[in-house]
This record gives C-alpha cells, sequence and structure tokens, in this order.
C-alpha cells in the first residue's frame, strides 16, 4: 500500500517517456519506409502500421508526413555532431587544412549515419514544395558554413586562382553525398577512407601551402 504513491508520483515521468518512445518508433517506421519504398509511395497508414500505432497518433505526434520528414533531417543533422565540428574548427591549433578536414570529418559522419535520409528528402523535394525548400535551405545552410570558414582565413592562405566562392563550389564538387555513396556502396572505399582522401584534396586544390 505503501508503494502505491510512489508508482504514482513517476506517472507524468512514464507518460512522457512513452511519448518520446512512440515518437522514436514512428520516425523509425518512416524512414525504413521512406527509404525502401520511396517518399511518394508511402503513406500515413503505412507508417502507422509499420510503428504499430493508430493513424491519428502519427498526426498527433508529427502532424503530416511533410512535418515527419522535417523531423527526420533534424534528426540527421544531430547525428553528425554539430558540436564536435565547432569544436574542431575553433582549436587554437587548427589552422586552415585541419579546419578542411574538420569539415570533411563532419560530412563524413552526416552521410555515413543519415545519407539515406538525405537522399530521400532529395527525392521527396521534388514533389513536395515545402520539402524542396528543406533541402535547399540545407544545401545553402553548408555553403553558409564552409563559406565563413574560408572567409575567416588570412590573405594568401587560399590558391591565387581561388577566391571564397571558388574555394565553396570545390567544396561542395568534392564533398557531397553522391561521391560519398559512388566511393563506399560501388567502389568499396572505406568512410575512412573517404574522409582521409577528401581531406588530402581539399588541401591540395584549395590551399597555397597545405600540411602534410
Amino acid at each position: 500500500m505503501g508503494a502505491e504513491p510512489d508508482r504514482r508520483r513517476y506517472d507524468s515521468l512514464r507518460r512522457t517517456a512513452q511519448a518520446k518512445e512512440t515518437r522514436l518508433d514512428i520516425a523509425r517506421a518512416a524512414r525504413r519506409l521512406f527509404v525502401e519504398r520511396g517518399w511518394a509511395a508511402t503513406t500515413v497508414r503505412d507508417v502507422a502500421r509499420e510503428a504499430g500505432v493508430s493513424v491519428p497518433t502519427v498526426y498527433a505526434t508529427y502532424g503530416n508526413k511533410t512535418e515527419l520528414t522535417r523531423a527526420l533531417a533534424d534528426a540527421a543533422d544531430l547525428s553528425a555532431d554539430l558540436s564536435r565540428l565547432l569544436a574542431d574548427l575553433e582549436s587554437p591549433a587548427a589552422g586552415p587544412a585541419d579546419q578542411l578536414a574538420a569539415l570533411a570529418a563532419y560530412d563524413r559522419r552526416l552521410y555515413e549515419r543519415a545519407g539515406d535520409v538525405i537522399t530521400l528528402i532529395r527525392e521527396a523535394a521534388r514533389a513536395e514544395p515545402e520539402l524542396a525548400e528543406l533541402y535547399r535551405a540545407g544545401r545553402e545552410g553548408g555553403d553558409a558554413t564552409r563559406t565563413q570558414v574560408f572567409s575567416s582565413w588570412p590573405a594568401g592562405t587560399l590558391r591565387a586562382d581561388t577566391d571564397v566562392r571558388t574555394a565553396t563550389d570545390v567544396y561542395a564538387a568534392l564533398c557531397n553525398i553522391d561521391v560519398y555513396t559512388v566511393l563506399t556502396g560501388e567502389r568499396g572505399w572505406s568512410a575512412d577512407r573517404v574522409e582521409e582522401w577528401w581531406a588530402r584534396t581539399l588541401a591540395a586544390e584549395l590551399l597555397v601551402q597545405a600540411s602534410p
């Protein structure tokens, strides 16, 4: 009898934990189905069935399929560990070559852990204007980060034939989901090898004096 009040005391915490677990179950189910079937071919009812919840629960949790996809995109960004990138970029010992390596490492983590989400958002963007904007914003956000880093370097750091805009373009041409997928999926490269190649190639292509 004395234990009953303690159980009730944690009811709120229990409900919160159950809600978070349901949210996670729905997100995992959506990710599986979006990747396997494609975004357009997957319905909210499909997601609910896969997650073992009702259709109203999916809508109550995420609103609609577009907002669910947006949540997957947010989770993808978190999975790449932005705080680690910031720490690497702001390290007093980090020169331009080190910062290029940190950017490449972040993109490696992003593509390794959430490349399927990026690909499905790009697919969904063809049919859904809101997701097209989300995809475009993601690309522009990446460019903005690189532009900020490259612009912080002293004059003479970039090669004479390379301005900040060109450096950002070169980075985007090398370190993207398609290159990562071809190298790891078709060519048998490990993620470590891709990251190391990106770091070396970026330094050689962009910097006047690349670190060994």
